[in-house]
């Protein structure tokens, strides 16, 4: 356990034990007579997300240097275990390694993304929501072994499932009540046990598909990790490190090892954990932080691999207790040499990928971009990106399901696109998760209600051009219970191409199989009727590129507010 207010002073829990006690009977022991601590290091990453060659454009840089890629992230991981005591060296991760990946780990089930990270030295790593996409069957598979049951051994190898382990200690079989992956795992390093426990976002899910989670149950954060602290202290272990993918974010103003007004559930449920948690290494949030929140160690390696976290950790070595721990963030450069094992597995993927990647399949004009308008003070607004990509989705469904609007989830928008030729590759990476369309019936009422609810998410739904309304921002916002009480979409305002919804009346809307399950929180989509599953979005989205090249990044005016269309 830690001791809030001693790390710097290095005060363990025997000293201060013995200065309330008083004098005892025996001599003092001389201070250069004490058993030294034990020096643990901790290397973390998190929301790597497949990306084994280097990102580009913003999702490159960092601390304004291009950052990333697994040949170099591997070079860095060997020189910080060579600068530490390599036997002392524990190298872990909060979730999202594999999921809303690049084609070159996507199209094997990010089977290369796990070689890479055991290879490069991974001990543990909690589970992410994204590690849910395909199922819990897959992801034990992932972490087992195995070829997949559809597409066999893609690449020609046997896979032989992750060299580290994964933990998650809050995600249960709904049949049995037993987690779906060992909770936690105990680390000896030099005689002290070290215990991590592994968190999944409870909120998993909201935002990932109804089958990825099928037969699954997800427990608070906070209370699991506090359940599973004390079992490991009757274990004897003290030193309690939790591996939790949820995260927040500090002020704009701070750097990536500062702490600069935190917000974000990292906060409420770290001030929920045990005292005798010690260190949090989080994620999800994609963002950079180094924290001391209510005595304990939090930290966050932004996403990408663009950054690994350098945890210092003291250990006394009586007790077991922390007695010091320390942060540093390290920007991944590209400076240094490839890891040539990285290199060789890289290049095998991309042989036997071949020219799909490559294969151009559209032309954009100009750069279209995933960033969404300030809408009132906030980011509710359109994203030239979404738009085009609802647009795709209509045209791919208008025909033969009769829709006359579509709509997109921001979440599904993954990466811009350049201004040029298109690749499947790039195409992929905007949409990598592989969802189905689905067209339903909604009465106007319906999707009235389905734009409230934007305002209880937090979340725009990107409209097709066929869509408009208005926003008041004066109006009221509904609650999660009753989204439909909202007033910030003007009624009367919404049309679908160019004629006023009519309440009463039925039509057809395609959206992706994520929100028509409810994904992002949208429940009210559940009430569409005749539902049809159509292409997947990536194909809707490809045959679009290559029909209307070249593209332009869309207008955004299909959302507007009472301040640009004044009352008449």
């Amino acid at each position: 356990m830690f001791i809030p207010g001693m790390r710097r002073a290095g005060i363990g829990l025997t000293a201060l034990a013995v200065a309330a006690l008083g004098a005892v009977a025996t001599s003092p022991e001389p201070a250069d007579a004490r058993p030294k601590p034990v020096d643990v290091t901790l290397l973390a990453l998190n929301d790597f997300h497949g990306n084994l060659e280097p990102p580009s454009g913003s999702s490159g840089t960092i601390a304004g240097q291009t950052a990333g890629g697994v040949e170099f992230l591997a070079t860095h991981l060997a020189e910080l275990r060579a600068a530490a005591k390599k036997k002392n060296t524990i190298t872990v991760a909060a979730g999202d390694l594999i999921g809303a990946s690049p084609l070159l780990s996507a199209a094997f089930h990010d089977e290369p993304t796990i070689e890479a990270l055991s290879m490069a030295g991974l001990d543990y790593a909690s589970v992410g929501n994204h590690e849910f996409d395909e199922g819990a069957a897959e992801l034990l598979r992932i972490q087992n072994g195995g070829c997949h049951p559809v597409d066999g051994c893609a690449d020609g190898t046997p896979y032989r499932g992750a060299g580290f382990k994964y933990l998650s200690a809050n995600a249960f079989k709904t049949a049995t009540g037993k987690p779906l992956m060992a909770p936690y795992a105990i680390h000896k390093v030099q005689g002290v046990k070290v215990g991590f426990i592994g968190m999944t976002l409870e909120g998993t899910p909201q935002i990932v598909s109804q089958q990825g989670v099928a037969g699954l149950s997800f427990a608070d954060e906070a209370d699991t990790a506090n359940r599973y602290a004390r079992e490991l202290r009757r274990k004897g272990v003290q030193a309690i490190v939790v591996l939790l993918h949820e995260g927040g974010a500090q002020a704009a103003t701070g750097g990536i090892n500062d702490c600069v007004g935190m917000t974000g559930p990292i906060v409420d449920i770290t001030n929920r954990m045990d005292p005798s948690i010690d260190v949090v290494v989080s994620g999800h949030t994609h963002q950079a932080y180094n924290c001391d929140i209510n005595g304990k160690l939090v930290t966050s390696a932004s996403s990408f691999g663009r950054l690994v976290t350098d945890i210092d950790l003291k250990i006394d070595r009586r007790s077991g207790d922390v007695i010091s721990a320390a942060a540093n963030n390290v920007v991944v450069t590209r400076d240094v040499a490839k890891d040539p094992k990285q290199t060789a597995l890289i290049d095998r993927y991309k042989t036997v990928l071949g020219p799909v990647a490559d294969r151009q399949v559209g032309v954009t004009n100009q750069a279209i971009t995933r960033s969404q308008e300030t809408l009132f003070g906030t980011s509710l607004g359109e994203s030239p990106l979404g738009n085009l990509i609802a647009d795709a989705q209509l045209a791919a469904t208008d025909d033969e399901q009769n829709a006359v609007a579509a709509f997109m989830n921001p979440g599904g928008v993954r990466a811009d696109l350049d201004a040029g030729p298109v690749t499947y590759e790039e195409a992929f990476t905007v949409q990598p998760f592989a969802n189905n369309l689905v067209t339903l019936d909604l009465t106007g009422a319906q999707l009235y209600c389905v734009l409230e609810q934007q305002f209880v998410t937090n979340r725009t739904l990107y409209p097709s051009a066929t869509v408009g309304y208005v926003v008041d921002p004066n109006g009221t916002t509904g609650t999660t219970a009753e989204p439909c009480a909202g007033t910030r979409v003007v009624r009367g305002s919404l049309t679908l191409g160019g004629t006023p919804v009519d309440t009463a009346a039925t039509y057809r809307v395609t959206v992706n199989n994520f929100l028509a399950g409810g994904g992002d929180g949208f429940s009210a989509l559940t009430g569409g009727t005749n539902l049809v599953t159509g292409q997947i979005d990536l194909d809707a989205f490809v045959n679009y590129l290559t029909a209307q090249s070249p593209v332009s990044a869309p207008t955004l005016d299909r959302i507007r507010t009472t301040a640009e269309v004044p009352a008449a």
